[in-house]
């Protein structure tokens, strides 16, 4: 399969701070995509700036075929891109089905068919149970899973995940690792953004590493763990003993 998405030399400043410098990758179609480095490389920002909701100050962004650099995030939304944020921000006073089936609306075009695919969504979660609660009755782990179901209820192609995983305790963790499997199946291609190694190392098919706003390195998770840029950068010596 070919590339999805294509970043060519995107960089950007904020004032005198270099938050990317010339960063060119390719994700395939259908590729699990996992992106390290230390806090404040540059992960979030390459986020910010492929779901359009800031512009780079050089380079673009080619989404199957197609120049989207400098998109509204709405349309780059409607083209198949979806993503998730590390702060979630549910809508706390409506329920957990009605949180999705807002989010359903623009592309099922009824409420009827928003309702259905938001509690088919629901299920692949894990939330059907809780889909009369309040969102802020939820705990830290559920909020996460809605979080994720928000991202996916759109059936997006290219699905970004920005530390899904922060919070969670262990058996959380692997909860979600078996849930992002079950949607990767699916035939969405995954980027993830994280700080749980061991997640990223089990789940990732390759690896890209970020810092100081440049890739360093890129490969399996074997040859990440075992590259010697990597391990000085962000990974440290013991990194592989944190099972």
């Amino acid at each position: 399969m070919g590339a999805i998405l294509r970043v060519e030399n995107v960089s950007k400043r904020f004032g005198g701070v270099i938050a990317l410098n010339r960063v060119s990758l390719e994700v395939n179609e259908g590729e699990f995509l996992g992106i390290i480095g230390p806090n404040g490389s540059g992960k979030t920002t390459l986020f910010n700036i492929i779901t359009g909701f800031i512009k780079p100050d050089e380079g673009r962004m080619v989404y199957r075929g197609i120049d989207i650099t400098g998109l509204p995030p709405h349309r780059i939304a409607r083209m198949g891109i979806a993503r998730t944020f590390q702060i979630m921000r549910p809508l706390e006073n409506l329920s957990v089905l009605d949180n999705l089936i807002i989010y359903a609306l623009p592309r099922c075009g009824s409420v009827g068919k928003a309702r259905e695919k938001a509690e088919e969504t629901l299920k692949i979660v894990d939330l059907e149970d809780k889909k009369d609660l309040l969102a802020r009755e939820l705990n830290a782990a559920e909020k996460r899973r809605l979080e994720l179901a928000r991202a996916i209820v759109g059936e997006p192609k290219l699905l970004l995940l920005d530390e899904v995983l922060a919070g969670l305790s262990p058996s959380e963790i692997d909860r979600s690792i078996d849930l992002l499997g079950k949607i990767h199946r699916r035939g969405i291609t995954i980027m993830m953004v994280e700080h749980v190694m061991r997640a990223v190392m089990r789940i990732s098919e390759r690896i890209v590493v970020i810092n100081y706003g440049s890739i360093i390195a890129e490969g399996t998770p074997e040859e990440i763990s075992r590259d010697p840029r990597v391990i000085e950068a962000y990974l440290g010596r013991s990194h592989m003993g944190a099972g």
